[in-house]
């Protein structure tokens, strides 16, 4: 679509000058340790008061979990090692038998429990790993993320070594507690200690491993509640002040972070600044907010954030916009942009607008970065911004990382002032102000909802294909194919009935496409399928004999759920159109 003369005048106020010098001085600024980080939110705030926009900032306490130090020793020498945040801490040692294990690296981003899929055929049954791992500390290639440590435990590991794919160690997260925990989250909190190497290291602990050898795993972590600091902009909108469009980035960082993510909160604040100067043209309020504890606390300050304005997230807000890595090296392609299917059309028409020759693909969120709002049901749309083409990625040698516009420098101490580019973070900045725009003033809503309701007929049909006549999926259905049907007619109700019924049909299909949890409760941090209370239709075939009966029934209820919540939302379109 063609950029309107007013959407021009905001691109055109874009300026790197304030943006830059806040990616300079966080360059200097490590901002993991609690201290650091609330330092680094009163420079936040004190730009901001200096370009005149008044900024709220909440201090919560939040739950944190920051690693200090680790090590392994094994075969008579010391590695160097880094705990992922939520490691049991054992400053004292946990030693045991080595054992390894080779799995599928794709399947291991999700928690899964098809012991073949895992191991690739080399394992075959879930008596067969316990035998294996039970007692033993895993050393194995990989990340030390939630759902493999989740895993581990399971299986009876005492401790995980996970091996980095270069010479760097990376920072990360091993628990699937998403946010500070409430009393039901505390019992999934890591029971073992888990720690990272990098590659030669890891080479040979595996060898080690394969020879029988034992380790000793050592972690030191700062846990506890800490005030953090929150600064929130309230950009207000001259129409529909009370509806607003949510943007946010973490401001925390492993060390300093320019990439992941000072370039992102330089980004916020450019947009706080060009659409302060602009709020008389905005028809819908807009917020920024910069969170603390996304890398220590996995997504502690957004989720408390939503966990305190629930309701009036609920009721007024049309979208969520998360704004990481952005304006980095090399990060020239938009071919891995994030978006639910709803929103995918806003946010590949903002990145042609602004790079027209740009290869752009749409993928669907993963369970991370910061997207805190599934639950309450609110349209969502870019995570990781600008990346590395493919073919420069390989070019280079580099593996896959989540961050950083691909450079291996994610969540090490190299992701430093080399890794931001001022063009790059210039475009990305005006596409990040674009789409914004487009929301905020929109006068109907412009998200997909037919869309949304095909990918949904495909995700029931590609389950009633892999169940192999299993499941009987008809239900689930039927009552999508009618909501598609009205919504279909939604184009004939007024803009007002359309507004509000497209925001209450995000309330609906969004937490029954990414959720498992009831409303205003948070998953586990682990990446869930498409309509997950359905999914079970496709592991049928796969389980064993004696709990297929178990699965029919998980999946009875599972269709239950998705049915009433699909007909929830084709009554609500019906009654706007009436």
């Amino acid at each position: 679509m063609p950029i309107t003369d007013l959407e021009r005048r905001f691109l055109e106020a874009v300026s790197l000058d304030h943006p830059w010098d806040l990616v300079e001085t966080f360059s200097t600024m490590p901002r993991w340790r609690p201290e650091d980080v609330n330092a680094a939110a009163d420079v936040i705030a004190g730009r901001l008061a200096a370009l005149g926009i008044p900024v709220d900032v909440h201090q919560p306490e939040i739950c944190l979990s920051v690693p200090l130090s680790a090590s392994v020793r094994a075969g008579g020498k010391s590695y160097r090692a880094k705990p992922p945040s939520s490691s049991l801490p054992v400053p004292q040692g946990r030693s045991a038998k080595l054992v390894k294990l080779q799995a599928n690296p794709k399947a291991l981003r999700s928690y899964n429990r098809d012991i073949a899929t895992l191991f690739g055929g080399s394992i075959r049954s879930l008596e067969e790993v316990r035998a294996l791992v039970a007692g033993n500390i895993v050393v194995m290639s990989g990340f030390g993320n939630p759902a493999l440590t989740s895993l581990i435990e399971e299986w009876g590991g005492v401790g995980l070594i996970a091996v980095n794919p270069g010479v760097d160690i990376h920072w990360g997260t091993c628990t699937t507690i998403w946010g500070s925990p409430d009393l039901a989250d505390l019992p999934r909190k890591p029971k073992i200690p888990v720690v990272a190497v990098n590659n030669p290291d890891g080479q040979e602990l595996m060898a080690l491993a394969e020879q029988g050898g034992e380790a000793t795993i050592f972690t030191e972590m700062l846990e506890g509640w800490f005030p953090q600091k929150i600064p929130v902009v309230t950009i207000p909108g001259s129409v529909e002040p009370e509806k607003f469009a949510l943007v946010h980035g973490h401001y925390d960082s492993w060390d300093v972070g320019v990439g992941d993510n000072a370039t992102g909160d330089a980004t916020l604040l450019e947009l706080a600044r060009v659409l302060w100067n602009g709020r008389a043209d905005l028809r819908r309020s807009v917020k920024i907010a910069w969170w603390p504890g996304h890398s220590t606390g996995r997504y502690a300050g957004s989720t408390w954030f939503t966990d305190r304005f629930a309701l009036d997230l609920d009721e007024n807000c049309v979208v969520q916009i998360n704004c990481d890595s952005p304006g980095c090296r090399w990060a020239t392609s938009y071919h891995d942009t994030r978006a639910f299917t709803e929103s995918a059309k806003i946010a590949t028409q903002a990145i042609l607008d602004v790079v027209p020759d740009a290869e752009v693909k749409t993928l669907r969120p993963p369970q991370a970065g910061d997207y805190s709002f599934n639950n309450i049901g609110l349209p969502s749309f870019f995570m990781l911004s600008s990346t590395m083409p493919e073919h420069l990625r390989k070019e280079k040698g580099y593996y896959d990382v989540s961050g950083c516009g691909a450079n291996i420098a994610w969540h090490t101490e190299n992701d430093t002032i080399e890794i931001a580019d001022r063009d790059i973070l210039l475009t990305d900045i005006r596409i990040y102000l674009l789409s914004v725009l487009r929301v905020a003033n929109a006068e109907v809503l412009p998200f997909d909802w037919l869309a949304t309701c095909d990918e949904f007929l495909a995700t029931i049909a590609q389950y009633a294909d892999a169940s192999k006549g299993m499941a009987d999926l008809s239900a689930a259905r039927a009552e999508t194919e009618a909501l598609r049907a009205a919504v279909e007619k939604l184009a004939q109700a007024a803009p007002a009935a359309r507004n509000a019924a497209i925001l209450r049909l995000a309330r609906i299909l969004v937490p029954v496409n990414a959720t498992r949890e009831a409303r205003f409760r948070h998953d586990p941090a682990y990446t869930v399928p498409p309509l997950p209370t359905l999914a079970i239709a496709a592991e049928l075939p796969q389980l064993p004999e004696a709990l297929r009966r178990s699965g029919g029934v998980e999946l009875m209820r599972g269709q239950n759920r998705y049915v009433a919540a699909v007909r929830a939302a084709r009554q609500l379109v019906e009654e706007a159109v009436a």
